[in-house]
């Protein structure tokens, strides 16, 4: 459920990114890569340096993810608490610059906190669930289901749907909110994320857990 709920949270960062930069994601860097070639191949040189700025930023909130991971890596609990604390710091960053109008800061802000939240579930330093893209998921949905047939788990594939869906429920929920808040929406994922923040520290883990 965590990871669900974390899934929406990037869908609706995202599409509020999406928005603002005109088409632009600032957590689906995989759609980035296809825009760069593209403006790469039509010689559109602007539009490729914001979207390699953008990029290169993600890649920056990954590595401060997961140093922050690494430096709390004693305790499932804290780690998570930490890597979600700097999540909701960038995001508030990024809040205050939108009501500021400074909405380049604002950007900065939500893409370091995209990168930064794929630290949230780490198992042995790699990244065990994916939060910001989910090509990984409908891949993995379309192999439970094909397993199923040959007496595989029936419903195995379905925590990878939720994860998809919670992504969708996001991206729809942002962009819903962005008519009416503009970037100011982000103050939205902020309280969001600070609650998940406060509910992860409390959190009860079990044998297994991630």
């Amino acid at each position: 459920m965590l990871a669900v709920a974390l899934s929406s949270l990037a869908g609706f960062v995202d599409a509020l990114g999406f928005i603002t930069l005109g088409g632009i994601f600032v957590s689906f860097m995989s759609g980035n890569s296809t825009r760069l070639s593209v403006g790469i191949a039509d010689g559109m040189w602007q539009h490729v340096g914001i979207v390699a700025g953008v990029l290169g930023l993600f890649v920056v909130g990954v590595v401060l993810g997961g140093i922050v991971a690494e430096l709390t890596d004693h305790s499932r609990r804290t780690r998570k608490t930490a890597v979600l604390a700097t999540v909701t710091a960038l995001l508030l960053i990024g809040s205050i610059g939108a009501s500021m109008d400074l909405a380049p800061l604002a950007v900065v802000a939500m893409v370091l906190a995209m990168g930064v939240e794929n630290a949230v579930f780490r198992r042995r330093g790699e990244v065990s669930i994916a939060l910001t893209y989910m090509t990984g998921a409908l891949v993995k949905i379309g192999h439970r289901i094909a397993a199923a047939f040959f007496g595989g788990p029936r419903w195995s594939w379905l925590p990878y749907l939720a994860l998809w869906s919670g992504l969708i429920a996001g991206a729809v929920l942002g962009a819903l909110a962005h008519r009416v808040l503009g970037l100011d929406a982000l103050w939205i994922a902020t309280g969001v994320s600070g609650a998940l923040t406060v509910g992860v520290r409390f959190l009860r883990y079990r044998p297994g857990r991630r």
